[in-house]
């Protein structure tokens, strides 16, 4: 997490930030906490997709399908406000690294995570499949690691940017090359079959540290999930036979996440996450965030550089 800058906000709607604890396509994510104490991941989108009436209307949209999405497995939204000057959206904070800042630190994770990790998000993805949603952006940044088991971020907010960008705007992608189903590059119809694909994706990156599509740019990447076969690299036994699954061209082939999980946990996930799923160095890590958010100033918001509500009917 990264201090506050001296241009960026110290108050979003409720909530009184904390730090920085990164930066994307879509905007920035703030540690937040609430008056009554609650800790919180607060997105802002950039000002310019605040400028469009049309990102607007589907940034609502997502939100609210967003807020129906629960589960052991996810970090739910809890707050928003599609209508202030610059929308934004809060959700649990959960503590822990992204898969991506995980394996890039330390190391690939050892096959009994992999497995851990794939029963969680498989998990998460059935339920978000059940309600008619498709997340859409599952890729290792969207993972967040933590004692009680992985987390999926981030549902269903990318898809808002839709038709305000482009895979080729500066600083913008929807979706992610090299984690992106074929169907998704082609604007083929889109499914929770593309949601798999990617978590196929998401478990070769955790098991070996690299994308099974690796390249150099972004044609590169697209070109080759569609046209080429997935490099598993050291993936064995089973998780290679269900990854290589995940990642078959045509959707219809692919197992849905509800299969899934009943192969990767048959007894249930929270057994396996009980049985202790993250390598030492990563429990230390995570050991020692915790440590630094509860050291975290938690005295009154500043009054400067406010983001405030717009009026209307209270947030849930």
């Amino acid at each position: 997490m990264r201090p506050l800058e001296a241009d960026e906000p110290t108050v979003i709607g409720p909530y009184r930030l904390l730090g920085r604890l990164g930066s994307g396509g879509m905007g920035r994510v703030y540690l937040g906490r609430s008056e009554g104490g609650r800790t919180v991941a607060v997105k802002i989108v950039h000002p310019h997709f605040a400028l469009d009436e049309e990102f607007r209307a589907r940034f609502r949209r997502e939100v609210e399908a967003a807020r129906r999405v629960g589960g052991d497995w996810t970090a739910p939204v809890l707050d928003a406000d599609p209508d202030a000057p610059v929308p934004w959206v809060a959700t649990g904070y959960a503590a822990g690294p992204s898969l991506t800042e995980a394996v890039r630190d330390g190391a690939p994770l050892p096959a009994h995570s992999v497995r851990v990790l794939g029963a969680g998000l498989a998990e998460a993805l059935a339920h978000v499949h059940s309600l008619g949603l498709v997340h859409r952006d599952v890729k290792p940044s969207n993972v967040l690691l933590t004692l009680d088991g992985p987390r999926l971020i981030d549902f269903g907010i990318a898809r808002a940017t839709d038709g305000t960008a482009s895979l080729t705007s500066t600083g913008v992608s929807i979706g992610s090359p090299g984690y992106m189903s074929p169907e998704q590059i082609l604007g083929k119809g889109v499914t929770g079959a593309a949601d798999v694909f990617s978590l196929g994706a998401v478990l070769v990156y955790g098991a070996t540290g690299q994308s099974p599509f690796p390249g150099d740019s972004s044609a590169a990447l697209l070109y080759k999930v569609v046209h080429e076969e997935p490099e598993l690299g050291a993936l064995e036994g089973d998780l290679r036979t269900l990854a290589a699954a995940c990642l078959t061209k045509n959707p219809s082939a692919r197992p849905t996440a509800a299969e899934l999980t009943r192969t990767l946990a048959p007894e249930g996930t929270p057994r396996l996450v009980a049985a202790g799923w993250l390598p030492g160095p990563v429990v230390e890590r995570v050991s020692r965030s915790a440590v630094r958010l509860l050291d975290l100033d938690t005295g009154a918001g500043a009054s400067a550089g406010v983001i405030a509500a717009a009026p209307g009917p209270a947030r849930r």
